[in-house]
């Protein structure tokens, strides 16, 4: 099977390195490092260099510099996305973002693993896993999705928080490892008397 093939697929995979042809990161970096360099005002230059970076990229998708990815093309949004500063997405398998997804600063999506045996780490052997962001996901600051997870619709994921399982829908999650806390409820609202504005 072509590396490309693997990469793309939506199992949980194990391979070498150093056979993936280096010139599919180094795209990524430049167009990561193009879209670093953009100016705040420059909103279509940054929509172009979304649209050639991810693989599937919604017109509101938005991404706050600075941005890292390993491809960007195993990288898709489906709706509103809004990723905060300092994120970093280790797409070595498909991230899935669904619609209404607000990922915040400092933020990791690490599909890519490595072996637990010290001797074949050391010799670039590697594993990935897909990751899947329902609609309306919400991921706190500085917390980690490890690859193979998939956040249901409308959790929220606590700030620092280390997911390493599945997270159904409809909970606040959090801790090291994550765990469901409770379910979002009405009283979750925020009053209309309570708003500044």
């Amino acid at each position: 099977m072509e590396q490309l093939e693997v990469l793309k697929r939506s199992e949980r995979y194990a391979g070498q390195n150093r056979n993936i042809p280096q010139e599919w990161k180094a795209k990524a970096q430049r167009l990561c490092w193009e879209y670093n360099q953009s100016a705040p005002d420059q909103t279509g230059r940054r929509q172009e260099i979304l649209h050639q970076l991810l693989g599937t990229c919604h017109p509101l998708t938005f991404i706050e510099p600075s941005f890292h990815c390993d491809y960007g093309f195993n990288i898709h949004t489906h709706g509103l996305a809004v990723i905060n500063y300092n994120c970093v997405i280790l797409d070595t398998s498909p991230v899935h973002i669904g619609a209404g997804a607000f990922i915040a600063p400092g933020v990791c999506l690490a599909c890519s693993g490595h072996s637990l045996d010290p001797a074949q780490r050391s010799e670039g052997i590697s594993t990935s896993a897909p990751i899947t962001l329902e609609d309306d996901v919400w991921i706190g600051a500085n917390a980690v999705i490890c690859g193979g997870v998939t956040i249901g619709k409308g959790s929220m994921i606590g700030a620092g928080s280390v997911v390493t399982r599945d997270i159904p829908a409809g909970v606040v999650a959090a801790g090291t490892p994550c765990r469901p806390i409770r379910p979002v409820t009405e009283q979750d609202k925020i009053p209309p008397e309570e708003m500044a504005f």
